[in-house]
Order: C-alpha cells, then sequence, then structure tokens
C-alpha cells in the first residue's frame, strides 16, 4: 500500500476536488482506492462532508472521515470548543496503516501547519508517521491560481523539505476559465519559486460537474499522477 498525502497551502484551495480527481485517476488505472479526512470540520451531522463530495465526483466508495467538528475552525480548536478527545495523528497513521488497499488518499485540513490533535499535530507529522511506518508516502501540494500563491507554495514546500519530505509536484485547485496576467505567469513561476513540477490544474467549478463529466475529464487535469 502507498499513501498520497494531499494538502495545501491554505484552507479553501480545491484540496478535495483535487483528491477526487486523484482518486479518479487511480481508479482507472485499476487500483484499489480507500480515501480518508482524518478531520472535518464545519460540518453538521448528516450534512455532506468532503469525503461525501469525494465519493459522489469520483465514484470511489472507500471513503472515511474519522472526525467530524461542527464548528469551522483549526481541529484542534473545534475539538476542545466541541469537547471532543481528537486521535492523535498517531492514531491516524495508524488506522490509515493498517487499511486493505492500494492507494490511500489523506486529504488534510486547511493548510499543511494546521493542529490535527492537542499534541501539535499537523498533516506533516502524519506524513512523517506514515513512513515511519514504512507506507511509501507521496505529498502532493495544491495551490491558488493566483496573486500569492509563489509565497505560500514556497514556504509550504520548504516546510516540507525541512522535515525530510520532498513533495511529487504541486496541483493548481481552481484555474478560472479568463486567467488574469498573475495566474498566467505563475503556472511557470510555481515550478521555478518551488522546484517541483506542476502536475496539473483543476478548473474553476470541477466540482459540481456530474460524476459521468468528472470521470471523463479528470484524467486531462492531472495527466501524470504521483
Amino acid at each position: 500500500m502507498r499513501a498520497v498525502v494531499v494538502t495545501g497551502t491554505d484552507t479553501g484551495v480545491g484540496k478535495t476536488v483535487v483528491t477526487a480527481a486523484l482518486a479518479r485517476g487511480y481508479a482507472d488505472r485499476g487500483l484499489r482506492v480507500a480515501v480518508l479526512k482524518p478531520t472535518q470540520t464545519g460540518v453538521l451531522p448528516g450534512e455532506a462532508g468532503d469525503v461525501d463530495v469525494i465519493a459522489r465526483l469520483s465514484g470511489v466508495r472507500d471513503v472515511v472521515e474519522h472526525v467530524r467538528l461542527p464548528e469551522p475552525l483549526a481541529p484542534d480548536t473545534a475539538g476542545r470548543r466541541a469537547g471532543t478527545a481528537m486521535p492523535t495523528v498517531q492514531a491516524h497513521a495508524d488506522r490509515i496503516a493498517g487499511l486493505d488497499t492500494e492507494v490511500a488518499l489523506v486529504e488534510g485540513a486547511g493548510g499543511l501547519l494546521v493542529r490535527l490533535d492537542d499534541r501539535s499535530g499537523t498533516i506533516a507529522d502524519l506524513a512523517l508517521a506514515l513512513c515511519r511506518a514504512d507506507v511509501p508516502v507521496a505529498v502532493v501540494v495544491v495551490a491558488r491560481a493566483g496573486l500569492g500563491t509563489l509565497n505560500h507554495a514556497a514556504l509550504t514546500v520548504e516546510v516540507l523539505r525541512r522535515r525530510g519530505l520532498e513533495p511529487a509536484g504541486l496541483v493548481i485547485g481552481c484555474w478560472p476559465a479568463d486567467p488574469d496576467l498573475a495566474e498566467r505567469c505563475n503556472v511557470d513561476d510555481l515550478p521555478a519559486v518551488t522546484g517541483l513540477p506542476l502536475l496539473g490544474r483543476i478548473p474553476a467549478g470541477a466540482g459540481q460537474l456530474t460524476p459521468d463529466a468528472f470521470a471523463s475529464a479528470a484524467p486531462t487535469w492531472i495527466p501524470v499522477l504521483p
């Protein structure tokens, strides 16, 4: 089993739709895929969360949400306010490492250093814990298209490398139909400032497509899977 950890330069950058596109891509290659969200915040019981969106778009049914919290806050803050004992990053890693699947897609919450538990554990720590469990890990960084993304992407990648994690590449999570000057330049500048390949671009509105349309188009958005 291998793990693909999808993190972002910030919240709201398109991680969920990127994860759905990756899930569809691996499934199209005949691989057994599981999708996991360690912590979902800002969603009430009975409402659709990120894993439900991923299942609808990708057609992958093996989706798991470990913890759900109602307030739209960082996981450790939302857990503290809800009085919920948060699983440690190591507990998440153990659960993922025990899966009977070929590819485990792990979608983070917010940016790379958002705390998932009350021990300061982050999605970067989760990736390292999986490595220590002898699970091969690829980290995909989802970035914005526009002005400011170069700094955010460079900071995220630098932190990953300082922790011994070389990212597999970048994906622009929401590519506009009519990109402005900064967005057009960033297609070349993102790889230049990070030293990483740009694996793909997800068009704006992709999350609103029908499952059939999404499945048909997803391989063209991320043609080379990490």
